[in-house]
């Protein structure tokens, strides 16, 4: 599949065509997210970077053809592009042999004594240029948009010096202007309390909130801002000191959020209306209230439940509640080594009890919202970009049923084919 080289690009014949149905709204919610439109037998119009039109194959107007690049589609699914809406893909060295010390038994605090945890990143990353950096992450790059990602959020959060945020954050914008991928930064300085602050945690948040914050947003590196608020991490007043400094720079908050116990992060969301609020293994009753009746996003991250043996969150409970549910990897040295949001979609059907539908809207235009950018990218509408993923399956529902197979025959990202097989 070559790039058109005509007026349009038509892909015809798709055995079906599946995605979240908007009705111009940003994201869906509660029972909404099961409104996916399917169209057997399809056809599909890109023009330039954008859809033009999709339908029956049968329904296809003729004067898209006369000046058209023609695919054939037969045999293929047809879904947005996945919107990997929270990663943290740049890092210095993976850590294998964490894993391995927790084969044998060995918990977190046990890891970190030794110097592992997030701290072995934050060490490894210091020490690697930007050469290196940006070559480890175009590599993971390039393997995610295989997988179907087309989009894909990253973070900033294992340098913890105002040098090596920075340092990152100007990694991801050098992929960001390398890769095909779509990429959206977010600022974490406030991942974990680095080593040399250990005893003088105030001091930390006085330099994020006065001189890191304010140059990023200076910059212009990202328009967002994280904290990890849990405990042994950040706590709720000093995450709210951050992410309102963070608001008043023009940052839109986002939190790290009641992963490892009910601390109260999701409430601090709703409070400073982030635009997500991500993980939320343990939170509480009054939140999911609170979520149903307010826009933060919850992400959900299954992927790391999986890894660390931790309880999943009540993606179930969440949406039955009216809140709108976004799903994510999470792709980090430490807790999820896998950037296949397929596998994210599966986890989310068995251990989360989403449905098939649910799993989808939250891969697509949910994740998109979680980045604000679901006004062009999430499902396959006319005037929307042209991201769209083509699998060899029956139907969409297959995707999360047959996991552990990588069924991407091809992607289009901005209306560029990338074939793979």
């Amino acid at each position: 599949m070559n790039n058109a080289k005509n007026t349009y690009t038509v892909v015809r014949n798709i055995n079906q065509l599946a995605t979240p149905v908007t009705d111009g709204k940003p994201f869906l919610r509660g029972r909404h997210m099961r409104n996916i439109e399917t169209i057997d037998n399809a056809a599909l119009v890109v023009r330039s970077d954008a859809i033009e039109w999709i339908g029956r194959n049968s329904d296809l107007p003729d004067r898209f053809m006369d000046n058209a690049d023609i695919i054939d589609g037969s045999g293929l699914v047809a879904l947005p592009g996945f919107v990997d809406m929270h990663t943290h893909m740049v890092f210095g060295a993976t850590r294998e042999e964490e894993f391995a010390m927790r084969c044998s038994g060995a918990t977190y605090q046990e890891i970190a004594a030794q110097g592992g945890g997030i701290n072995n990143t934050v060490r490894t990353t210091r020490d690697a240029d930007k050469s290196k950096l940006r070559k480890q992450t175009m590599r993971f790059l390039d393997k995610m948009i295989r997988h179907g990602s087309t989009t894909v959020e990253i973070k900033s959060g294992y340098g913890l010096t105002e040098r090596d945020e920075v340092k990152m954050l100007d990694v991801i914008r050098m992929v960001k202007d390398d890769h095909l991928i779509n990429i959206v930064s977010t600022f974490l300085g406030a991942h974990a309390l680095p080593p040399e602050y250990k005893e003088h945690r105030e001091e930390y948040v006085d330099l994020v909130c006065r001189k890191m914050i304010p140059y990023v947003a200076e910059k212009n590196l990202t328009g967002f801002c994280d904290v990890f608020c849990e405990k042994g991490f950040f706590t709720l007043d000093e995450s709210r000191r951050i992410l309102q400094t963070g608001i008043e720079y023009g940052l839109a908050p986002k939190i790290h959020a009641d992963e490892l116990s009910p601390l109260g992060g999701s409430e601090l969301a709703v409070e400073v209306k982030a635009v997500s609020a991500d993980h939320l293994e343990h939170i509480s009753d009054k939140a999911i209230e609170l979520f149903s009746k307010s826009d933060v996003i919850a992400g959900l991250l299954p992927g790391v439940s999986f890894y660390l043996g931790h309880n999943y969150a009540p993606g179930r409970k969440l949406i039955d509640a009216g809140a709108i549910v976004a799903l994510a990897t999470d792709f980090n040295p430490g807790s999820c080594m896998s950037y296949s949001v397929p596998l994210m979609m599966t986890m989310a059907c068995t251990q989360m009890k989403m449905t098939p539908e649910e799993s989808l809207t939250a891969a697509t235009i949910n994740a998109a919202a979680a980045l604000k950018i679901s006004d062009k990218l999430g499902s396959i509408e006319k005037g929307k970009l042209a991201d769209v993923v083509f699998l060899q399956m029956p139907n969409y529902q297959y995707l999360p049923y047959h996991y552990g197979e990588n069924h991407v025959a091809a992607v289009m990202k901005s209306g560029t084919w990338l074939e793979y097989r």
